[in-house]
């Protein structure tokens, strides 16, 4: 047993410069690429927040200048409308005013042509009354002998 141990003690001193090696290479491992790679990993951490906390400010400036752009674009459909109606209304009172004038044009039109008439029947009933008068004396005479007229009976 002596001899394992011996032997046991041999390996182990003889382990011990592999074991050196092996700490000087854990030490190498963490200044040399664990360290600067802790830092770059952090960095590009930051980096990316930062980008992430960039977009996300972008979003609500770009949601901001849509709700405007939205309030804009009501507003001025608004104004559309109101414009629109407006004008309608204006149509409106243009077509009332024209079609009252050519009413009373019209009017103005059918009462010269009913003053026409009337003067045309008032000159027809008195070229009515003289033929009749004519007409009923040439039936009197026509009727009556000839020698007995009517104005001399009256």
């Amino acid at each position: 047993m002596d001899e394992i141990l011996n032997q046991l003690g041999g390996l182990a001193l003889g382990a011990v410069p592999t074991m050196v090696l092996f700490l000087l290479l854990v030490v190498a491992y963490g200044l040399l690429v664990r360290r600067p790679l802790d830092r770059v990993l952090a960095e590009r951490r930051t980096r990316t927040t930062g980008a992430m906390e960039q977009a996300r400010g972008a979003i609500s400036a770009a949601e901001a200048r849509t709700a405007e752009y939205e309030d804009r674009l009501r507003r001025a459909r608004g104004e559309i409308l109101t414009a629109r109606e407006e004008k309608l209304k204006q149509w409106s009172a243009q077509r009332d005013q024209t079609l009252a004038d050519a009413r009373a044009a019209t009017a103005e039109k059918v009462k010269a042509a009913k003053g026409e008439i009337e003067q045309s029947v008032a000159i027809a009933q008195l070229q009515i009354d003289g033929v009749c008068a004519e007409l009923s004396e040439q039936i009197v005479r026509a009727v009556m002998p000839s020698g007995t007229r009517p104005e001399a009976a009256q």
